[in-house]
């Protein structure tokens, strides 16, 4: 089975804005095209819907009713209960409300371990930890590669680990790591574990409960959503930490670590991400529940990136001028390639904008892993990310840009 370009580019109307003819878009990792249920959604929301939801009156019922449509298919495509599935301003604001939660759970002689291969959203709150008196040990990846190696893991854990988090994948290194391996080893030593999920989702959403971690947490807009972001807390860790929403909404797991008030209009277009899985899946024949519709799709994603991916890493593996981020084997990475060159990466992020590619350069908030891999910070890289309705024309049109600028 191979995924339908063409009807998967009819779903988002980027494609056929007139301003954005000629141009391919390889800056998704910071965040992606909007599908159209989600538009739709949200204009119908803010059209029909846009009063205090859950009452009794049908505008109110019916955006409530939208709310908890969102909640209860997405948590059915990551196979985890439906109060398990909380939303919040982005993932950055998140995991800094988590990270207030564990300050007040854990002890001073405990200790969290973290990683030098995360976005900062998924490292500084955790780190700041350490002005409570918590102890914060660094998985440090490989300054050559990249790699962030399970094995590594093992000797920073002891019985004072209470938590380990580390991402799905880098937003620079793009490497797949084993999540369900690394946190089959946290759980043994007695650790919770944090996902940041962000980077990966746009590729697949993952099943959560088969993958295993106590916290997954990603961005809707970078899933061709609104401006969210999604969180799975399990009930055995979040009934645990502490409060932080309304004490009067303490009894909802949903609501116990998102103390500011919800979007609701985003939230409910949040489903349109569920009708855009689900027509995926109708269209190429994948029946089963959510969690199975979710994992069709996703495999049809992941292929059909990789099958584009590996030109792309072959082409920059062989370039002298550049330094390739990552691995490069397209079945073991995401398409989030970065590239370390003498040049400043913002210029050439701007001088491929002059062939109709739409790039970025800089530190992406990676700044921790592009030092550990000994990057100039001056220079920055030259990040090209794409998703799954990137077409082979678009990758031509990369590659003869790239020949161009590099």
């Amino acid at each position: 089975m191979t995924l339908d370009l063409d009807f998967v580019r009819a779903q988002f109307p980027a494609f056929n804005e007139a301003a954005l003819q000629g141009q391919a878009f390889f800056e998704n990792a910071g965040g992606s095209y909007t599908c159209a249920p989600v538009i739709e959604r949200l204009m119908r929301y803010y059209t029909q819907r846009k009063v205090q939801p859950y009452g009794p009156y049908d505008a109110s019922r019916l955006a409530g009713e939208e709310m908890d449509e969102a909640r209860v298919r997405l948590a059915g495509i990551m196979g985890v209960e439906t109060d398990e599935v909380s939303f919040g301003p982005s993932t950055t604001q998140n995991t800094y409300v988590l990270s207030q939660a564990f300050a007040g759970f854990l002890q001073k002689d405990e200790a969290i371990v973290v990683t030098n291969q995360d976005h900062e959203a998924n490292s500084g709150p955790w780190r700041r930890l350490a002005e409570r008196g918590i102890e914060v040990r660094e998985w440090k990846i490989n300054a050559e590669t990249g790699h962030l190696d399970p094995e590594d893991l093992d000797d920073l854990l002891d019985e004072k680990v209470r938590l380990v988090c580390f991402p799905h994948c880098s937003n620079v290194v793009g490497e797949i790591n084993p999540v369900t391996e690394i946190t089959a080893r946290a759980h043994a030593a007695g650790a919770f574990v944090c996902v940041d999920g962000v980077s990966y989702a746009p590729h697949g959403i993952a099943n959560v409960g088969e993958l295993g971690p106590d916290i997954y947490l990603f961005s809707a807009y970078k899933t061709y959503g609104p401006h969210q972001g999604i969180m799975v807390m399990r009930r055995a860790l979040g009934e645990a930490l502490p409060n932080q929403g309304h004490y009067f909404n303490e009894g909802s797991l949903y609501k116990r670590f998102t103390p500011a008030g919800p979007d609701h209009a985003q939230i409910a277009a949040s489903a349109g991400m569920a009708d855009y899985i689900d027509s995926l899946a109708a269209h190429h024949g994948i029946n089963g529940d959510g969690a199975a519709r979710g994992a069709g799709v996703h495999y049809l994603m992941r292929a059909h990136e990789e099958a584009l991916l590996q030109p792309l890493l072959d082409y920059v593996t062989a370039k002298n001028s550049v330094r390739l981020i990552g691995p490069s084997d397209a079945a073991t990475r995401a398409p989030t390639v970065a590239l370390a060159s003498q040049s400043n990466a913002e210029d050439l992020a701007a001088r491929l904008a002059e062939h109709g590619v739409m790039a970025g350069g800089g530190d992406f908030y990676a700044i921790r892993a592009l030092e550990g891999m000994g990057v100039d910070m001056d220079k920055g890289v030259l990040r090209l990310s794409f998703t799954h309705y990137t077409s082979k024309g678009e990758m031509d049109q990369l590659l003869n840009a790239l020949d161009e600028v590099l």
